[in-house]
Parts: structure tokens; sequence; C-alpha cells
């Protein structure tokens, strides 16, 4: 086994390169992060500043430039602690439902009489029925439109609470159904939240659900919580409704199904809408910043297939008339319909500067939130603290690591020597991994580095030990190596195997810093299983075929 093919010998060296190659970028922290930087604004935006450039031309194109992203209590960031308000949801599904019963009794009119909404809470849809003896015949009828829930916790219950009061049909969501749509928003939260995190270029954002409606956000590298809360803040739902009237008094009675908004760029003006809108954000495919007839900053959008072709019957059907464009709660734009608008497409147009179009696109993009969200908890993390977290760890590493070479070398003389390399060699190692899985280096992450340089050697003492007893029965240099190696893999398959359990639970189980301490320490449990048996072998192989010892001093 002291021999090692020439093909092993060559993939080992190819890993160490390699290795090497893709952790030394993170020697070269910020001038890498600059270039990076450079590129991402080139590929949102089309081109770079003069000091994006230099940024860009700070760092070859042809190397690697993956980074081990550092963690908020490394660098520095935000953190927010956001409730998502999930009743929210109740208001607008129940406002939805008002079309389809009212066609659906509709086509009883002979029978039920009048069909008209009256004023009811927010989440209850109330509808009175012109003959009251006939509400079994209303209740029968709204029952043919309610489903089954779709959730696993509901099998066998309905989605809809539907129930009479008199000449009033009261239509709510099920206790069911309110639960499978209280998960269904807090995922869909999460999500959207983190496509505008991940569309604003910040870097491994940390973004968890906490229990039944909450959403833990940490951004590293931003400078402010009220930054943070800029950019997901906003619910940035978009919808376009029927407008019934304009007016001028914010607190006219309106007739049931129906609200007012205020303009967002005109003072004074309220417009009378319809509260079932013809298409919402959500049918947008694409969202982008462009510009109206006369240049100024518009957002350019397109609609899926069925709500194309529901906004083009719209149209057709309404020339003439304003329809109104809705930011929330605020209409942006009332143009009058001119056209049948086919195609899906179209584009918003408002007092907009290039900043708030390009803003808007971006939300747009990401997708409305479903319900709007408080903030518990705003904490703002400066580098500072970071920067002596660093500092800290890299004490704790550089003496580590002296401690253990010392150790090894005055132990084992020329054999610690390379064990001390290799265990240069896995370090390397881990970090070039990270590098490329775009792994999150924290305080505890630290951790599991420094005691991965402990453990690292275990392997090594274990194979050299087992070298020096060999030795002694007089066996032969090149034997007493071979079978060291050979004899003591048993024990550290056996050692590695428990240990990698045991982080894999820690990373399963564990949240935040825990799983930090284990990403890196599974890591190193691979890599230094690696280095001690294949790379200090190879570092063996190579000074005994030249220095061919008659004995051997171990």
């Amino acid at each position: 086994m002291l021999q090692i093919s020439l093909w092993k010998r060559v993939l080992i060296l190819a890993v160490i390169l390699a290795g090497i190659v893709f952790a030394a970028p993170n020697a070269f922290y910020n001038r890498v992060e600059g270039h990076n930087d450079a590129l991402t604004a080139l590929t949102k935006n089309g081109a770079m500043t003069p000091e994006q450039q230099q940024a860009q031309a700070g760092w070859p194109d042809w190397l690697p430039s993956g980074l081990v992203n550092l963690g908020l209590d490394l660098r520095g960031g935000a953190q927010l602690l956001a409730q998502v308000n999930v009743a929210d949801v109740y208001k607008s599904r129940v406002d939805s439902l008002w079309p389809e019963f009212r066609k659906a009794l509709a086509a009883d009119r002979a029978t039920l009489g009048a069909i008209r909404r009256v004023q009811a809470d927010p989440g209850i849809l109330r509808i009175r029925i012109g003959n009251a003896d006939q509400m079994q015949k209303a209740m029968a009828v709204a029952e043919t439109l309610n489903t089954p829930v779709t959730s696993l916790t509901g099998v066998g219950q309905k989605t809809y609470a539907i129930t009479s009061e008199g000449d009033q049909l009261v239509i709510q969501l099920s206790d069911a159904e309110k639960a499978s749509t209280d998960d269904r928003t807090v995922q869909q939260s999460l999500e959207i939240v983190r496509r505008r995190i991940d569309a604003a270029g910040t870097r491994e954002p940390s973004i968890v659900r906490e229990g039944a409606d909450r959403i833990l956000i940490q951004v590293p590298g931003l400078k402010s919580a009220q930054e943070l809360k800029e950019l997901i803040g906003t619910t940035a739902k978009l919808t376009f409704n029927s407008v019934i009237s304009t007016t001028s008094n914010p607190n006219e009675a309106v007739g049931a199904g129906e609200e007012i908004l205020p303009s967002s760029d005109q003072q004074g003006l309220y417009y009378v809408l319809d509260t079932a809108p013809v298409v919402t954000g959500e049918d947008l495919t694409d969202a982008r910043p462009d510009t109206d007839q006369n240049g100024y900053p518009a957002v350019a959008f397109r609609f899926n297939v069925s709500a194309a072709r529901t906004f083009g019957d719209y149209t057709q059907a309404n020339i003439g008339k304003p329809f109104a464009i809705v930011l929330d709660d605020k209409v942006i734009s009332a143009p009058v319909i001119q056209s049948h608008i086919a195609g899906g497409s179209g584009i918003i147009t408002g007092r907009f500067t290039v900043k708030e179009a390009t803003d808007l696109a971006l939300l747009l993009r990401a997708g409305a939130l479903p319900a709007s969200m408080t903030f518990l908890e705003e904490r703002t993390i400066g580098p500072e603290l970071g920067a002596d977290s660093i500092k800290a760890g890299k004490l704790a590493a550089a003496v580590g690591a002296v401690l253990v070479v010392v150790f090894m070398i005055a132990s084992y003389g020329m054999f610690g020597f390379f064990a001390s390399i290799a265990l240069g060699i896995n370090i390397a190692l881990i970090f070039a991994i990270m590098s490329v899985i775009g792994g999150t280096l924290t305080l505890p992450g630290i951790a599991g580095i420094v005691l991965t340089m402990g453990t690292a050697v275990d392997a090594n003492v274990l194979v050299f030990e087992r070298i020096r007893e060999e030795l002694k029965i007089a066996k032969k240099p090149a034997r007493a190596i071979e079978l060291g190696y050979e004899r003591a893999m048993s024990a550290i398959i056996d050692a590695n195997v428990t240990t990698f359990l045991t982080a894999l639970i820690l990373f399963v189980l564990g949240a935040g810093p825990v799983r930090g301490f284990a990403v890196t320490f599974l890591i190193g449990i691979v890599t230094s299983v690696f280095t001690a048996i294949w790379v200090t072998r190879l570092f063996i192989s190579f000074w005994f075929a030249r220095k061919r010892p008659k004995e051997l001093i171990l």
C-alpha cells in the first residue's frame, strides 16, 4: 500500500490543487466581492459605473470568484421578525366569491327573487334573497359551489361555512379552510420575501418560518433594518378594477361590493370602484421598467394566457369607459379604454421616477404578498461586532493550528510535519467546498473549523502509533508503514462515521447557530479523512521513494 498507483497520485494532487484554487478568492475577499458586485450590476442594469469597472478589473475573470458568505454575526446586517396578518386573506377570499355566487343564484332568480349583496363584516359575504321562504333552495344552490378543503388536516370538510339569517345567506370560510389558508399564506409570504430579497442582489439571506404565523428574516450586509423593511414592507398588491364614478368626498356612501380609493398623484380625487377586480397582479408573467410615449418612466407588464383573455374581453366590452390600476389601495392610473387590448400586455404610467419604476417592476415580478406583515422586532447589527468576531476567530484558529503543528512535529518528527501540511490543505478544502456550494460561515462555523483542526490529526495519530508498534516487532520501514495504514483503517472509519452521524443529526434537527456549526464540521470530517489517509500517505510515499531509509525513527 506504500506504493500508490499513478492515477491515484494524479487524482490526489488534482484535488489538492483544486482545493487551493477555489479557496484562494477568500484570501482576497474584498477584491473578489467588488468584482462579483460589478458583474451583478452589469447583468441587472446592462452597464457599470467607473468604480464598478475598476472593481471588476481587480480580479481576473478566468479565476474562480466564489466566496464563503459571511453570516449576520460576522458581517453585520439587518434582522426582522415579522408576523403575517393572515386574517387579511379572509376578506379578499370572500370578496372574490360574490361574482361566482351571484351568477349561480341568478340562474334561479324566478324562484329566489332579487339577489343583492349587503354590507357585512370583513371576511363575511351576506346575500339578501328576495323570496325569504326559498332560503333552503338558495342554500342548496350555494352548496353546489362548496368544495372539499384541499389539505390533509381538512379531509372530509368543506371550504365554506354556509348558513342563513332571516332573508340573508351568510357565507364565510370554514375553520378547516382558515387553518389551511393560514398555512398557505405564511408559506407564500416566505417565498415572496425570499424572491424580493434575492432580486435585490443581497447575499445569502436567512429567511425561515417561526411558529404558526411568523417569519424571521436575516440579511447580512444591509446597513439598517429600515432598509430591509423598505424592500419587503409593501404588499405591492396590483389590481385592475372597474371605475363606477369619481368623487371629492372620501366619506361618500357606496353600495355593497364597492369601495372608495384615493388617487396616488391627484390630491382630493377619489374613485368609486367595484371591489371585484377584473384581473390582479398575481396573473402577471412579467413586469419591467419602461417609458411611455412621452419618454417618462413607466412599467410594462404582461399577463398570462387566461388573464390576457379576460382582460381582452373586458376592454372590448367597455370601450370609452375608464378602468383603474390600483396599487396598494391607491389608484395610480385610471386611463380610458380606447380600443380592444388584445395580447395581454400593457403599460402602467404615473408620476414615477426611474428608481420608483424599477422598484415597482421588481416588486410586481416577485409577486404580491398575500397579506400585510407586522414587524415585531427590528435589529441592526453593526459590522464592528462582526469584525471583532472574525478577529477572535482568526486568533483562535491560529493558536489552535500552532499548537497542533507543534505537538505533531514534536511527537512524530518528519511524519508530523507531513500531517501539518495536510492539515493546511484540509482547511483549504473546507473553504473551497463552502465557496463552491455558496455556504455561509458564522461564528459557530468558525468553532467547527477550529474543532476540525484538532480532530483532523486523529487519524494521523492512529496511523503513526500503529507504525510504531509495527517497528517494535522488527518490521522493515516500508512494511511497517504499509501495515500501519492498513491496520489503522478500521478504527479511523469507525471513529469518523460515528462523528459524521452526530454532526448530521445536529444539522437536520438543529437551527441557526447549531446548524452553522454542523455544516463546517460535516465538511471538515470528510476532508480530514481524505487528507489524513491519502494526502499524508502520498507525502510519505514521495519521501520514502527519495530517501530509502534503512531505519525509521518515529
